[in-house]
């Protein structure tokens, strides 16, 4: 599925990392439609909408990101996760959503959205 034109919601705590996926999501043709680092910033942005999928950090500040995953899932919105865990750090509930290990280049980061639309939300 083409990424071209997609709208994500990115939620990551590093400022680096979210600098550096945001720079590969415009090599990809998407835009950053929105940014969280918290997760109440992130609930904020889900409840806002405005974005076609999302990429959350698992962990935010030492906090799992797994309420925002919660309501994305009631929303229907596809998402991915990334994580340096790998999916053994996530709930059974959401071991069947796509995990980008970190640290990632860009055609993983693209593999792992297209991931996330064609499971759908």
């Amino acid at each position: 599925m083409a990424l071209e034109g997609l709208r994500v919601l990115l939620v990551e705590d590093e400022g680096l990392i979210a600098m550096l996926t945001e720079n590969m999501l415009q090599d990809l043709g998407c835009s950053v439609a929105a940014s969280a680092n918290t997760i109440a910033e992130a609930i904020e942005k889900v409840r806002a909408g405005g974005f076609d999928l999302a990429l959350l950090d698992v962990d935010l500040a030492g906090k799992k990101v797994f309420p925002v995953a919660e309501l994305l899932a009631t929303q229907r919105i596809p998402f991915a996760f990334a994580s340096g865990y790998g999916e053994s750090a996530l709930p059974e509930e959401f071991r069947q959503r796509p995990v980008l290990p970190k640290p990632y280049q860009i055609n993983e980061l693209a593999a792992a959205l297209s991931a996330a639309l064609n499971a759908g939300g």
